[in-house]
């Protein structure tokens, strides 16, 4: 069917040899929303005068209301002509003396009993199974098309949940960033503990440590770092770690160095030597007595505890 009012026709009054369901196809349109045949094109088809066919239709025309058969206006002939301007359809319709007429699929089953011969009652039969093989596709065609608007409407509902989703984690997450200072009070051994172990696993390249003081403790939270991460650690001379404790932490964990030195009185951790952070206590001691921890922010104060530390 095309949606257009119509479409070129031939100027020869010889009747259509119809020779597969598609000629008939493409002789239906779409027009004031409804779908027709033109009179002309019926005539053909069943081999008659469109004149004659006409007069048949006006003698029994109570037979043929308007949701049947009704005349195009001068305008939609018009129109015609503008969308399909050619010296064909100038002739076709501009040449004859009334404005055609369209005739529904109603109005096409009444015909075949009006003109009441063999040839239009098979060439009716053949139009009708038209129609129907027409309205089958066009339902399949609108069921399809509603199957789709279904989802597309519920792939727009998942994106709007999606949507809500991650505004609900983005706010999470920027309500509850990273504190740069934190405190913790005596007996919160485990909470300590617990921030030191996942600023440790932070460390994709590299971990130094500067504490005075260190044990076997110290050790165990260290051992909590990613594997083959290297730790160097800056203490005092400690008999609490031997050289065997190293060589059995490095027999499992690798990488572990101590260097003795005194050139530092507070402890620090840097992880990557990009973040570093100022600890109030020894880590072994971590949550025993009140004890502050606070990120270093100022590049030139990075980069100072560096240098010393390579001095070192």
């Amino acid at each position: 069917m095309k949606n257009a009012l119509i479409e070129k026709k031939s100027l020869s009054d010889e009747p259509i040899i119809v020779s597969k369901e598609n000629d008939i196809k493409n002789l239906v349109y779409n027009i004031r929303g409804k779908q027709v045949m033109l009179d002309s094109d019926l005539a053909k088809l069943y081999q008659v005068e469109t004149k004659r066919l006409n007069e048949s239709v006006k003698r029994n025309e109570k037979r043929f209301p308007e949701s049947f058969c009704f005349q195009l206006s001068e305008e939609e002939c018009n129109r015609l002509n503008e969308e399909y301007s050619t010296e064909k359809d100038e002739k076709e319709y501009g040449g004859r003396r009334y404005l055609p007429y369209a005739f529904t699929e109603p109005g096409i089953a009444m015909l075949s009993a009006v003109l009441k011969s063999e040839m239009a009652i098979q060439v009716s039969i053949r139009i009708m199974n038209t129609f129907v093989e027409m309205r089958r596709f066009m339902t399949s065609n609108t069921m399809m098309l509603n199957r789709i608007n279904q989802l597309e409407i519920q792939q727009t509902n998942h994106k709007k949940e999606a949507d809500e989703k991650f505004e609900r984690i983005f706010e999470y997450i920027s309500s509850n960033k990273e504190s740069n200072q934190k405190i913790f009070f005596e007996g919160q051994i485990y909470d300590a503990h617990s921030i030191l172990i996942k600023t440790i696993q932070k460390a994709k390249k590299n971990i130094k440590l500067v504490d005075g003081y260190i044990d076997i403790n110290t050790l165990d939270i260290i051992a909590k770092k990613e594997s083959n991460i290297p730790v160097t650690i800056y203490t005092h001379t400690s008999k609490k770690v031997s050289q065997n404790d190293i060589n059995k932490f490095n027999s499992q964990y690798s990488e572990l160095e101590i260097k003795n030195t005194r050139a530092f009185h507070d402890r620090f951790i840097i992880i990557d030597d990009e973040e570093v952070y100022h600890i109030g206590a020894s880590i072994k001691n971590a949550g025993k007595k009140c004890f502050g921890m606070s990120k270093i922010l100022d590049d030139d104060i990075k980069q100072q505890l560096l240098n010393k530390l390579n001095e070192i």
